[in-house]
Formats: structure tokens, C-alpha cells, sequence
């Protein structure tokens, strides 16, 4: 057996990895698939693939892309989530705030600093036509940690996938003031240069699989009622959610990547000199 360690978000995108693991088509295939939970996101597993902790991940694509060009050794070897992720802006249930206009100049609490939490702060300033030098953050770590945040006024709003959080606005816990959708394919497959130089062959068999899973996810039996109780979440949340959500076989266009780097740059979020030729992100 052929050890291939993975991360991902504990969220209901990666449910595929899940069943996939639980009825052994990885072992069958002679390979241990190791998940584990990294609840922190896409900073937090940046810096695991950097560190040489993990071999794989689930990741956003803006978050790798801007990894990348500072120097983390890794590539895409596959987009994953061909739609955008549909980011929603919460407030606290007791905040003043009414409208997203008025969280100008205020403080966004992230889960830490190159995280989408953190980057899709500067594209829904973008959007709504802020100066991004002005933005202020608190670090939260997790989505606990945002609810400490924005029910103690450490900070004033946070964004996170709009149906992951859903439980907490219809618990009285957070209120959406809207949504922020990525302007690309939101998550992607990435693999450390060491684990595609060593185990390539390994690594092209775990995309077989999961792709095998993904493409006929949306058709299994009862899938909507299965992720609504794994995840917590409301049957139409997430009927709603598989509307909008296509799973990719594919690998990223470099298109996507050149649009990611543009809208970085853009924003000042990476340097014009660590500009990278697309090719260089993919596998």
C-alpha cells in the first residue's frame, strides 16, 4: 500500500473524498489514503504543503495561486469545483450593520493572512469600490474563533462559505448582509513537487478515483438528504447548493490562472515581480 497523505476543509464539497475512502476504492488500488481535517482553510494548508506536512490538498484556487508565486513548491494537478464559491458577508445578530456598504473602513476578522477569508476581502472591496489599503483584520483562526470575533466586537463582519455558516444565521448567531461569489472556479487539487516527482503514479490513480465519484456525485440517490444530515444543514440549503455547484475532471485552465494573477496583482496582494508564467502553476 502506498501512503498518500490529503487535506481539505471539514465542509460538504469534499463529501466524494469521504464515501470514496469509506467503501475502499483507494485501498482497492493499493493506496492509504490519509485525510485529515484542516478546519483553519487554505493559509493553513499552504503552509502544510510548504512544510512538506501533507502530500495533497483541497484548497481554493486563489489561495494556491498566490502561494505559488512566493515560492511554495507545489502545483495544480486538477480543478476540483468548477463554479464559484458563494462567499457570504456576516455581521454579528446584534451589530448595527444593515447593508455591506456600510462595513467601509471596518475591521474583517480572517481565518489567518492568505486565507480566502483574507483574499476575498480585497475582491469584495473591489466590488464595492473601497480603497484596499484601508482594510483592517483581526486573525480568528477558525470559524469558532469568528464567532467569538463578531460576538465580542473584535471585529465587525466575516466572510466563509454562505452555506457552511448558514446554521449559525438561523441560529441568531451571525446575520448575511449578502454574498460575495468568486470570480473563478473556486477549488482546486494541488500536490507538493516532491510527492509528483516521487509518486506520480500514485497520484494520478487518487485523481482516477475521485473523479470517478465526482462525476456521478449529483446523481446518487438521495445525495441532498445525505449532506444535509452529515453537515448540519438545511435540505433546501443544500438542494440549493447542488444547483450551483459542478464538480470538474479537468484540470484549470491557465486562463483561470492568468484572471487569478491579474486580480492579485491588482490588488496588490502579490508582488509584479513574482508574476509566474501559467505554466509553472500546473501539473
Amino acid at each position: 500500500m502506498k501512503k498518500v497523505r490529503i487535506i481539505g476543509v471539514p465542509e460538504h464539497f469534499n463529501l466524494p473524498w469521504h464515501m470514496a475512502i469509506e467503501e475502499g476504492a483507494f485501498a482497492a488500488r493499493g493506496i492509504d489514503l490519509e485525510w485529515t481535517d484542516v478546519p483553519e482553510g487554505t493559509g493553513k494548508m499552504c503552509q502544510m504543503l510548504q512544510n512538506g506536512d501533507t502530500d495533497m490538498a483541497i484548497i481554493l484556487t486563489e489561495g494556491i495561486i498566490k502561494s505559488i508565486t512566493e515560492g511554495n513548491p507545489a502545483k495544480i494537478v486538477q480543478e476540483y469545483i468548477a463554479t464559484p464559491l458563494l462567499w457570504g458577508v456576516h455581521v454579528g445578530a446584534k451589530s448595527d450593520f444593515k447593508t455591506i456598504s456600510e462595513l467601509k473602513d471596518t475591521k474583517a476578522a480572517i481565518s489567518r493572512l492568505g486565507s480566502g477569508s483574507h483574499l476575498m476581502a480585497y475582491v469584495n472591496a473591489l466590488n464595492e469600490g473601497w480603497d484596499a489599503e484601508n482594510l483592517q483584520f483581526e486573525i480568528i483562526n477558525n470559524l469558532n474563533g469568528a464567532v467569538a470575533a463578531l460576538t465580542n466586537g473584535q471585529a465587525d463582519y466575516f466572510m466563509w462559505e454562505r452555506f457552511t455558516t448558514k446554521p449559525l444565521v438561523d441560529n441568531g448567531t451571525f446575520r448575511r448582509l449578502g454574498d460575495c461569489p468568486t470570480p473563478w472556479p473556486c477549488f482546486v487539487i494541488a500536490a507538493t513537487d516532491t510527492f509528483i516527482s516521487e509518486k506520480e503514479g500514485a497520484m494520478r490513480h487518487v485523481l482516477e478515483i475521485i473523479n470517478q465519484y465526482t462525476v456521478e456525485f449529483k446523481q446518487i440517490p438521495s445525495i441532498d438528504r445525505t449532506l444535509a444530515n452529515r453537515y448540519g444543514q438545511q435540505l433546501a440549503d443544500i438542494q440549493k447548493w447542488l444547483s450551483i455547484t459542478r464538480w470538474s475532471q479537468n484540470q484549470l485552465n491557465t486562463a483561470i490562472i492568468e484572471k487569478v494573477q491579474d486580480t492579485l496583482l491588482h490588488l496588490k496582494l502579490i508582488a509584479t515581480e513574482n508574476r509566474l508564467d501559467t505554466k509553472l502553476f500546473v501539473k
